[in-house]
């Protein structure tokens, strides 16, 4: 019971994630993301799972990640010195225009997980469960209370939209929250104290799942 209202704490808390209200022109953005097409794609729906989809992410969330990269509290190594000129209203005017934009669904997949025990299990049902209920049994709380039971986020709040991202991506970025290479989840630490409880099987069928979301 402990462990649940810790957790239930945990995803109130998510509050101080969110940095001050966004307020870009996207239509300015618009043309101030010229460096970002290469990687993210013209619309923010990127052509490689490599790189993350923007569109439609949400214009809080997407203004903070910004703000972050320039400032090296989120390092991304594709991104250095990219962000070095742009003020603040650059980021918050690129931040609206690429959520104004629709995503284009990754996709989930027919997979296979394979347990701490050896056991192969259907990656989708497993997948679902994680993002819906979650792990009682070792802390992991479910996605659904931050970014909705459709993936579709929380803007006001600043949690993303992670319905229809690629989930090597959504993967990768668990993995950094959990062996500690990505710290910007705020004060609280929400996303760390989520990711470290998480098997590699719970990571990669969750992602999967999240990638058909809509």
């Amino acid at each position: 019971m402990k462990r649940v209202l810790k957790y239930a704490l945990i995803s109130l808390s998510l509050a101080a994630f969110a940095q001050g209200a966004a307020a870009g022109d996207a239509a300015a953005g618009e043309s101030k993301a010229g460096t970002c097409v290469a990687c993210h794609g013209s619309d923010g729906n990127s052509p490689a799972p490599n790189f993350p989809k923007l569109a439609g992410l949400g214009e809080k969330y997407l203004y903070k990640q910004l703000r972050d990269i320039k400032s090296g509290a989120r390092p991304v190594v594709e991104m250095t010195g990219l962000l070095d000129n742009m003020s603040e209203q650059d980021l918050r005017d690129i931040a609206a225009f690429y959520d104004g934009n629709a995503m284009q669904l990754a996709g989930a997949k027919d997979i296979k997980v394979r347990l701490g025990s050896g056991v192969e299990t259907d990656g989708l049902k497993l997948g679902a469960q994680v993002y819906r209920a979650g792990n009682l049994e070792t802390g992991v709380p479910a996605c659904t209370g931050c970014h909705s039971p459709t993936g579709m986020g929380n803007d006001p709040a600043g949690y993303p939209r992670l319905g229809g991202q690629y989930a090597d991506y959504i993967a990768k970025q668990l993995r950094a929250f959990r062996g500690g290479e990505r710290t910007n989840d705020g004060d609280q630490q929400t996303m760390r104290q989520v990711a470290e409880h998480m098997t590699d099987a719970e990571i990669t069928a969750v992602a999967n799942y999240i990638a058909g979301l809509n």
